[in-house]
């Protein structure tokens, strides 16, 4: 009698709930644990079916899985437990751990659940989950900010790299300048000097011939001088941004004929200037200025760096609305070497030797063809000539 009283003792001071039902599924007994949970009185569902704490489709389903646990003998829950899911008196559901056990009491089976409560752990795993996802979502957020951060400062170094390139290569430029200016102008300015001198000398002698010798020197210097000075402030120009195309029609033929009439009177003893043009129009929609100022830059190469008894092929070919112009010499030719840098500012061939240049003229005539939204390639063998080829594709204005 006193170990029974101490079993009801401990059954109804447990803090899990436990309830006893028979084999037909009918409560026989509840411990108070299990009726706070559930929200009941004892009165209230001792005798019910156990069912009555189910939510669907459990409460339809539970008197068939005791049957099919007397039928057949196998445990779906018996022995093993699991999570289900509670149903209180006002409706509302909650999450418990259930375990059962079998009792066989004299001549019938007794069935006890354990009712452990999981509200609580599930309220703390719903909120680790919130707080896990939140972090997530922070940390993805702080990722990505620190991601643009990265993107920003690469930029920022890509920036600053290029700044530094670019003050490099000006720096570069302007020693390269000094130079070349400084040797280039003394040059001539030192012909002229000297010229000058002897003309007062053959003047006095009254030699003729000798002053229209050097009366040609100083004007060839000054000649010089004149094409270093229009080369740097072309460049100038264009470095401020102050060169724009102005398109407009002109005759091609008329134009070409007029720069190689020009330029055969520049050209050394014996050199032939030979001008061609193949297509049935000669009507080109681009700007003459920017284009005679690269006809005669290409054409004044040619005579510079071919040597006396020479031709050079000055070609126009038209078709369609495409230009192109092929200026072609005999002369000393570019070093294989040299012609990936053909078209940098200040750079000269190594070939060059005394003949004189600033290096300016080929990156002005490139970039003037480039406003004319035109290209400009070269072919060349050294001692055996130069050919550059101009291409333009125009459209009449709309």
């Amino acid at each position: 009698m006193e170990r029974a009283k101490l079993l009801n003792a401990i059954i109804e001071n447990a803090i899990d709930g436990i309830i006893t039902i028979d084999d037909s599924g009918r409560i026989e007994h509840i411990n108070p644990a299990a009726l706070e949970l559930f929200g009941y009185s004892r009165i209230e569902v001792v005798g019910q079916n156990v069912s009555v704490l189910m939510p669907p489709p459990d409460k339809e389903k539970h008197d068939s899985y005791i049957a099919n646990y007397n039928h057949t003998g196998e445990k779906k829950i018996i022995g093993i437990g699991r999570e289900v899911t509670g149903q209180r008196k006002d409706g509302s559901t909650f999450p418990f751990r259930l375990g059962v056990s079998e009792i066989k009491f004299t001549d019938r089976r007794i069935y006890t659940g354990f009712i452990h409560d999981l509200s609580k752990l599930k309220e703390d795993e719903l909120k680790i989950k919130s707080y896990t996802e939140e972090l997530e979502f922070k940390i993805k957020e702080r990722t990505t900010d620190l991601i643009k951060s990265i993107n920003e400062l690469e930029t920022a170094k890509a920036n600053m790299s290029a700044l530094f390139e670019k003050e490099r290569e000006l720096n570069q430029l302007k020693t390269r300048f000094v130079s070349m200016a400084s040797h280039e102008f003394r040059t001539p300015l030192s012909s002229i000097q000297l010229s000058a001198s002897l003309i007062d000398k053959y003047t006095s002698k009254q030699d003729v011939a000798n002053v229209e010798k050097h009366t040609g020197k100083i004007k060839n210097a000054i000649n010089n001088l004149t094409t270093i000075l229009n080369d740097f402030l072309s460049l100038e120009k264009l470095e401020a941004g102050k060169v724009e195309a102005n398109a407009n029609w002109f005759d091609i033929v008329s134009f070409a004929e007029e720069i190689a009439e020009e330029m055969q009177l520049m050209s050394k003893q014996n050199q032939l200037i030979v001008y061609e043009h193949s297509g049935t129009t000669a009507q080109v929609y681009l700007d003459q200025n920017l284009l005679k100022n690269c006809v005669i830059n290409l054409i004044s190469n040619a005579v510079k760096y071919s040597g006396e008894n020479t031709m050079i092929q000055f070609n126009s070919f038209l078709k369609d609305n495409e230009l192109v112009i092929d200026v072609k010499d005999n002369g000393i030719g570019i070093p294989t070497t040299d012609q990936h840098n053909l078209f940098e500012p200040f750079f000269r061939a190594h070939n060059t030797g005394d003949i004189p240049g600033t290096g300016l003229g080929l990156n002005i005539v490139k970039r003037y063809i480039g406003l004319m939204n035109g290209t400009v390639t070269c072919e060349s063998a050294q001692n055996v000539g130069t050919t550059f080829r101009l291409v333009f594709n125009f459209f009449e204005p709309v």
